[in-house]
């Protein structure tokens, strides 16, 4: 079974919960911890470049990430493809390329390059018939008709709710798989994109609502970026415990690299 097929398999069951990773190691334990899908963020992998997610990373930097986290693990991996990397042609070529990477799906978005993480301000977005022809693209490029195609829009904070629910609703008609509104802030917003677009299979991006209630409004994918935004405030608290103190406080076990050398093993 290919990996789309496998994270096909898991959405027919309900809701897929896939935290954040942007390396091997945080995708070993996250399998180790029991989640059957991991969600590859291009925040993350332009952070671990050591810059922010603003464009600067690209086609290369991407799929080499994603071919490294999906060849650690064993479970489906959604990745992260920004703008697909330029028109009709590119798109092709991002596809064919993240396929061969082996990832069950991934998500282009509409904005216009260079590119901004979802939840920053000042995003710009392309036409919405131009960004309907990129999906179309994707659809055509893939090999495996089980890849899941993802149509993510960044239009809420540059062009408002209107304008996104209806680029939403194109970019399905074009042939994506599933769409994703991303930006959006509040639980409320989360409430209305699950309503005005019921019976549309929805990505969401968020850490707002449970699982369960991401399940009850029913949403396709949960990428949740909590694990990862705590990764980066523990490891900040103990580089300034270490500073401030000369020491790190440790529970029992957490000096042994045993577990670790065990988990890279495997």
């Amino acid at each position: 079974m290919t990996p789309g097929a496998r994270l096909r398999e898991l959405m027919a069951r309900g809701t897929v919960l896939a935290p954040f990773v942007f390396d091997g190691v945080q995708a070993k334990l996250a399998q180790q911890a029991g989640f059957e899908a991991l969600y590859m963020t291009g925040f993350g992998t332009a952070a671990a470049h050591g810059l922010p997610d603003v464009g600067l990373i690209g086609l290369g930097e991407m799929s080499a990430n994603a071919a490294l986290i999906a060849a650690s693990i064993s479970v489906p991996l959604i990745a992260d493809a920004d703008t697909g990397y330029g028109n009709e042609t590119n798109i092709a070529r991002t596809v064919a390329v993240y396929e061969r990477a082996g990832v069950a799906a991934l998500h282009i978005e509409d904005q216009d390059w260079p590119k901004r993480c979802g939840f920053l301000e000042g995003k710009r977005v392309i036409p919405m018939e131009e960004m309907a022809a990129k999906v179309r693209a994707a659809v055509a490029a893939r090999t495996d008709p089980a890849l899941v195609i993802i149509a993510r829009s960044d239009a809420l904070q540059p062009n408002g709710w209107d304008d996104a629910v209806t680029r939403a609703k194109a970019y399905r008609a074009a042939g994506a798989d599933m769409v994703f509104l991303d930006g959006l802030k509040t639980r409320e917003i989360i409430e209305r994109a699950a309503s005005d677009l019921a019976g549309i299979p929805q990505l969401l991006n968020s850490w707002l609502v449970t699982p369960d209630e991401a399940r009850a409004l029913g949403f396709a994918i949960y990428i949740h970026l909590g694990v990862m935004m705590r990764h980066f405030a523990d490891f900040r608290a103990s580089l300034a415990e270490l500073r401030d103190t000369g020491r790190i406080s440790l529970k029992r076990g957490d000096a042994s690299v045993e577990p670790i050398t065990e988990l890279l093993r495997g």
